[in-house]
């Protein structure tokens, strides 16, 4: 599988992007919310990266940001929801706004989105409830930085729930590193 292209930015037509890496050409198709933020043409650009396989295609999604990649890979394990319209969600809505669309149950913001309609939006709602990126469900105000998201993932790969995940990482202090979070987290949980 591949999970990750590091090289040079060759052309960028909405949503392809073509990518050198070693010599080898890669096309692979972004959110706007990635396209936007990508370097000009012939800038060096690393990009993380879901690859599916179907009978009839092979193709390479590319994201600048874990937490969109990671909300990607929940969005298309919904039933009826695949790449395409995964890929079309996160180019309307930024992940934060899909996580608080989610969070507030607004049903409205997600038939915004083109290709999405009213029965698809209460599908992407109850069955995203809860499942995406950590630090997305953390309440309006609380400070998130890329440490106490990578912390909660950790949390959540050992087998802890998001709640619980939560908030051991909310009773960190704000600059701790992930490796010292994840060993205070881990036993603020096991007291």
């Amino acid at each position: 599988m591949i999970g990750r292209l590091s090289g040079t930015l060759l052309a960028k037509h909405p949503p392809h992007l073509l990518v050198d890496v070693g010599g080898v050409g890669y096309e692979l198709d972004v959110p706007m919310s990635t396209f936007y933020n990508l370097p000009a043409p012939g800038q060096p650009v690393v990009l993380l990266t879901h690859f599916v396989v179907r009978e009839d295609a092979q193709v390479l999604f590319g994201f600048l940001t874990t937490e969109e990649r990671a909300t990607f890979r929940e969005v298309v394990k919904i039933s009826g929801v695949g790449p395409r319209t995964a890929l079309a969600i996160l180019s309307g809505l930024s992940v934060s706004e899909l996580s608080q669309a989610v969070s507030r149950q607004d049903s409205a913001r997600l038939v915004k989105v083109p290709g999405i309609g009213k029965k698809t939006a209460e599908r992407l709602l109850l069955e995203l409830k809860g499942k995406l990126v950590p630090d997305l469900a953390l309440p309006a105000g609380t400070p998130a930085t890329d440490n106490q998201a990578d912390i909660a993932q950790a949390l959540q790969a050992l087998g802890y729930n998001d709640r619980d995940a939560q908030a051991a990482v909310k009773a960190l202090p704000v600059d701790v590193g992930v490796s010292d979070g994840i060993k205070l987290a881990l036993k603020a949980l096991n007291r």
